[in-house]
């Protein structure tokens, strides 16, 4: 049934030029609160690229092609491993000890589809479908005094589970005309509930203007939602939990070409974590973010000098409340006979147990909720410790 409010709720978000939903929380949130944000990379981003393992005596023969970058990559001290030369901000925070690399790690699914793998990434199960809600959401649910933010025009898989959801993204649509905002207070002046959502679409659409210049359109949209994200969860009573996005890290083809897909994406991720911290400001210091992807890439180039699905990869977790500046591998090693089918680098960490440490060392989850709630089925997988 539709009721006044819920058409008259459904007007604001329509008229304001940003897609926009927001939650009720119980409290008002702490401005030393445990901030955490998670960014999906969607398309399978190749570890190898972005965290070249330069002391493995057979990556270059491994790698072939993929292992020529236009400029040399930036080395992380007392490791065999370096960050992609378009990784400059990543590579600031490791030396300021803000960030850990985690490297062949993996999901416990080892097929090769995207949605397949995004799946399991996101619900947090075993395998695909086994989880119809996502462990960030159960978090929530479970926690039941954070909410979460997603910068999408629709709450993501992970998110899903709980209620206390907000989603913001730029759109767009035509500026409302002044009168129309003007009928919508006055209409609003008596319901709270209403009163607020359209006093934070305002200063949301306010601050969210697209520039008309400057980066790329798809790294401008990039820093807008980083941006963004850093403002909302900075603020003394937003939300705690944050889900950013980016599409095309699937590179069949032309990967190391230094103006292709995988190089701009990866200065594009390095500029919007850099905003991130920038924008979170004071509360950079409470904050962890996990950047992550739903599998890596095959070992060896392809036909069209690119790499195709594999199965192992590599996963950054930074921010202020890290304890940085290494290396979380169990090396598998990039020879023929030590590779997943003989093509892939061998995933010997499960990404669940970067999830683990970041639920109960930063959000303060009980073992109980994260095993029996929020990553059931994942038992035997002991927790990464992380934080500083």
């Amino acid at each position: 049934m539709t009721t006044r409010r819920n058409f008259l709720a459904a007007s604001t978000l329509l008229a304001a030029p940003l897609q926009l939903t927001l939650a009720q929380t119980s409290r008002t949130a702490a401005p030393d609160d445990a901030r955490f944000v998670f960014v999906l990379l969607r398309g399978g981003m190749d570890g190898l690229a972005a965290v070249p393992a330069l002391g493995d005596a057979d990556f270059a023969s491994a790698r072939g092609a993929l292992a020529q970058y236009a400029s040399p990559p930036l080395p992380l001290a007392d490791t065999p491993f370096a960050l992609h030369p378009n990784l400059p901000t990543l590579h600031a925070m490791y030396q300021q000890r803000e960030l850990a690399v985690i490297h062949a790690t993996g999901l416990v699914y080892r097929e090769r589809s995207h949605f397949d793998a995004q799946q399991v990434l996101e619900s947090g199960g075993n395998k695909p479908y086994e989880l119809a809600t996502g462990w960030l959401g159960r978090a929530l649910s479970v926690e039941r005094e954070r909410s979460g933010l997603a910068l999408t025009t629709a709450v993501p898989l992970v998110l899903r589970g709980s209620e206390r959801i907000d989603t913001w993204a730029p759109s767009a649509l035509p500026e409302p005309a002044p009168d129309l905002l003007a009928r919508l207070e006055f209409l609003y002046a008596g319901d709270s509930a209403l009163r607020d959502a359209l006093a934070r679409a305002k200063g949301l659409r306010e601050t969210g203007t697209m520039a008309s210049d400057g980066p790329a359109p798809g790294r401008q949209v990039a820093l807008t939602l980083a941006r963004k994200a850093g403002e909302m969860l900075g603020a003394a009573g937003g939300p705690r939990i944050a889900v950013l996005e980016m599409g095309g890290w699937d590179t069949h083809a032309n990967q190391m070409n230094p103006n292709g897909a995988l190089s701009n994406h990866l200065r594009t991720l390095d500029a919007a974590i850099g905003a991130l911290r920038e924008s979170l400001g004071g509360a950079w210091k409470h904050s962890v973010v996990l950047v992550a992807t739903e599998f890596g890439r095959e070992v060896a180039v392809n036909g069209t000098m690119g790499s195709d699905h594999g199965s192992g990869g590599a996963a950054f977790v930074l921010g202020g409340a890290v304890a940085g500046r290494r290396v979380v591998a169990d090396w598998p090693g990039l020879s023929k006979s030590q590779r997943f089918e003989g093509r892939d680098l061998r995933a010997t960490t499960d990404l669940r147990a970067v999830m683990k440490g970041v639920l109960a060392d930063h959000l303060r989850l009980t073992n109980s909720a994260i095993e029996n709630t929020v990553l059931p089925g994942s038992a035997a997988v002991k927790k990464i410790s992380l934080l500083s």
